[in-house]
């Protein structure tokens, strides 16, 4: 009979691989040789020493027994942080049935009747969760963008970026067929820097037509030397998908922008859509391009 896999059984996949305790340790500092004192310092009085910290309850399991456990603990942080609605008892059961290889208590019919409806629930309440956080979003991206246009030296176009002019460059500005090197920081309206090649001390390298709309329309208005912050509306950014775990639907995005080099691209001009872009799953890694269509 064919086994089927539940939501539980590919969480416990995920969560036996996903996070490790780490110890961080803190940075060596080279030693600093010891000055001589002119006269012999007051013998230091003697401090007690402190208190070793208490073993922790499971520091003597065996290594089988730790990797149960922090199986069990990695699973349980993920179905909370992902609100899955199950208890302890029900897994607990499941495992103990799966681990000794006994009867299952529910047909593979039931099972995949059941998940089916389950993961529906949770698809519907996900979207509920990222509808009510998208209509907020809107409405304190339009409220932000209203007021922002009347600001000292930003400027909107037809289209309805906003952008404001720090220093101007030289040069010809950049076409959509053209390849750009630049330095950018994007945050959130709350000021929250989602991504920064500030902060990974490397300009990127990438092709005009190749980001998202917003960014495509801006880079065009640059030459290379210029500096501008730019305020990207949802439909010129990620819409109502948002990107990651850091862009939530219908966010308004700024970025600092530092346009450092502009070259001849090998790839023709794409013509980028003007409605809403969908968002990616994940945050592209750190040696990846700006915001990506």
């Amino acid at each position: 009979m064919k086994r089927l896999m539940t939501l539980s059984a590919l969480l416990l996949v995920l969560a036996a691989g996903m996070a490790q305790a780490a110890d961080p340790k803190p940075e060596a500092k080279p030693a600093q040789p010891a000055a001589k004192p002119a006269t012999p310092p007051p013998a230091a009085s003697a401090q007690p020493a402190k208190p070793a910290a208490p073993p922790s309850p499971g520091a003597n399991w065996s290594l089988e027994d730790k990797a149960g456990y922090i199986i069990g603990l990695n699973l349980g942080n993920n179905l909370r942080q992902q609100e899955v609605p199950v208890t302890a008892d029900q897994i607990v059961k499941g495992l103990r049935d799966g681990l000794g290889n006994s009867k299952a208590q529910l047909s593979d019919e039931e099972i995949q009747a059941a998940m089916g409806q389950f993961q529906q629930q949770m698809m519907t309440k996900q979207q509920e969760k990222q509808k009510a956080v998208g209509d907020k979003n809107k409405q304190e991206g339009e409220a932000f963008l209203a007021a922002n246009k009347s600001k000292p030296g930003v400027k909107t176009t037809a289209s309805g970026l906003q952008y404001q002019v720090i220093q101007q460059g030289t040069g010809p500005t950049a076409k959509a067929t053209d390849k750009v090197t630049v330095h950018y920081k994007g945050s959130l309206l709350d000021g929250k820097v989602f991504d920064s090649s500030y902060d990974r001390g490397q300009p990127v390298t990438f092709g005009v037509s190749q980001v998202i709309p917003g960014w495509v329309e801006a880079l065009q208005l640059m030459n290379a030397g210029s500096k501008y912050k730019l305020f990207i509306p949802a439909s010129l950014g990620y819409g109502e998908n948002g990107a990651g775990a850091d862009i939530g639907p219908n966010a308004v995005l700024q970025f600092d922008v530092e346009m450092i080099k502009i070259e001849p691209g090998d790839q023709p001009a794409a013509t980028p859509p003007a409605a809403e872009k969908p968002g990616a799953d994940q945050k592209p890694p750190a040696d990846q391009k700006p915001p990506q269509q």
